[in-house]
Parts: structure tokens; C-alpha cells; sequence
């Protein structure tokens, strides 16, 4: 059984249905890239997975649990762990109250909080020099990393990513992606959303093409990487 199953999911703002029978699966342990063109129904996918926005047809199930009724917060509370576009930081409150306000779920567990800490600040030693530092004056890179480190805090079971290297230098487009190579690495499972197709799927073990709002292609990632059917659902046919 997939650890995160979405099948024949329905998305629709007003009359527009901007994501129509989209179907993927997620095994644990996998990355697993989600791409197309601006406009393709990516964003939207990830929000109807942690229950953001409505669904008008279908269903999503984590570890076998169906999810399409509940609220985001339960959805948080089951394991979905969700980086928003935009990152969705907290400007005016340092670092470490970003990292904290993600810890409430867990707050008795203050060893396996101790443990997390360090990993997080291992991860991105940054984010520990900038611990006192208010979010709003963090380079764009590090505020990205602000937010994968507090979404790795909830321990969610599937990280969903939504553009991590959005307005991010080329260096640190690098950067970011070395680290989410490295989570996997260590176990994470993620479903990563990402404008770069190349660079998401050279990293993907598998992955999913979208063209206005329907799944047109899967396979693994480094196969996607040199179809001309993905240049074709960026650039048009």
C-alpha cells in the first residue's frame, strides 16, 4: 500500500475545474516530483492534499486513511507536513519562535523535541548562527530553509513542497536541492512540487507531468528528464 494514495481528485474554483482526475501515488521513502507548466494544477494538487482547498471529486488517503473530509489541521495532525509557496514563515518573530510554533503537537515530547533540534540545526547550521534573528531579515535561502526545518519539526510523514527554489540564486537553487537529496537520503519522503523540472526530477525517483490540471505522464525521474513530452507540456506542442 502507497504511504500517500491521491486518485481521480477534482479541484474547482467557481466554474473552473483547474485539476480534473488527477491520480499519483507515493511510496515511503520516496521523492517523488510533481511538474508543468505555471498554471498546471501543481499548487493546487498539493493544497487539496492537506485539505486547503475543497474537493469536488475523488479521494486522498494517507497510509490507508482517507483524509477528503477532514480539516488541515487534522490532516497536520495524521502526518502531512506542507511548505508552502511563498515559504508561509512568520516575518516578524525570530528563528527559533518560527521553529517552536511548529513543536505544539508535540509538546510533551521534549527528549524527541532535544533530538529533533539538533538534527534541524545540523541540517542548516545557518539557521542556528540566525536563531535570535527576526525571519523578515534572513536571505531569501534561509528563509527557505526556515521553512523546511520547521515543517521536519512536525515529523510528518510526506513532506509536500511547493517551489523551494522560487526566487532563490542559482548557488542556492544548488544548495536547497543538496539538502532535499539529503533528507531523502535519511528517509524523508517527499512529494515535491518545482518550475524546474529538470533539476526536481534529476532528484525524483519518480514523477508525474501536469498539463492543465490532468496527469499526461509518469515514470521515473531521470527518464522523465530527457522526454520531449515534458518540454512539450511546458512549451506547448
Amino acid at each position: 500500500m502507497p504511504l500517500l494514495e491521491v486518485e481521480g481528485l477534482a479541484v474547482d474554483y467557481g466554474a473552473i475545474r483547474a485539476v480534473r482526475d488527477v491520480s499519483l501515488t507515493v511510496e515511503e521513502g520516496e521523492l517523488v516530483a510533481l511538474v508543468g507548466a505555471n498554471g498546471a494544477g501543481k499548487t493546487t494538487t498539493l493544497r487539496a492534499i492537506s485539505r486547503l482547498v475543497p474537493v469536488a471529486a475523488g479521494s486522498i488517503r494517507l497510509g490507508g486513511r482517507d483524509l477528503t473530509r477532514l480539516r488541515p489541521h487534522e490532516v497536520t495532525t495524521l502526518g502531512i507536513a506542507h511548505v508552502p509557496e511563498g515559504r508561509g514563515i512568520f516575518p516578524s518573530l525570530t528563528v527559533m519562535e518560527n521553529l517552536e510554533l511548529a513543536t505544539w503537537l508535540r509538546r510533551k515530547d521534549q527528549e524527541g523535541l532535544r533530538r529533533d533540534f539538533d538534527r534541524v540545526f545540523s541540517l542548516f547550521p545557518r539557521l542556528w548562527d540566525r536563531r535570535h534573528q527576526v525571519a523578515s531579515t534572513l536571505s531569501g535561502g534561509e528563509q527557505q530553509m526556515l521553512a523546511l526545518a520547521r515543517a521536519l519539526l512536525t515529523r510528518g510523514r510526506v513532506l509536500l513542497l511547493d517551489e523551494p527554489s522560487m526566487g532563490l540564486a542559482p548557488v542556492l537553487v544548488k544548495e536547497i536541492f543538496s539538502i532535499l537529496r539529503e533528507l531523502n537520503r535519511q528517509g524523508t519522503t517527499i512529494l515535491l512540487v518545482e518550475q524546474n523540472a529538470h533539476m526536481a526530477l534529476g532528484i525524483a525517483h519518480r514523477g508525474y507531468v501536469l498539463e492543465a490540471g490532468t496527469v499526461v505522464l509518469s515514470g521515473p525521474g531521470p527518464e522523465l528528464a530527457r522526454s520531449h513530452r515534458v518540454k512539450e507540456a511546458y512549451l506547448g506542442r
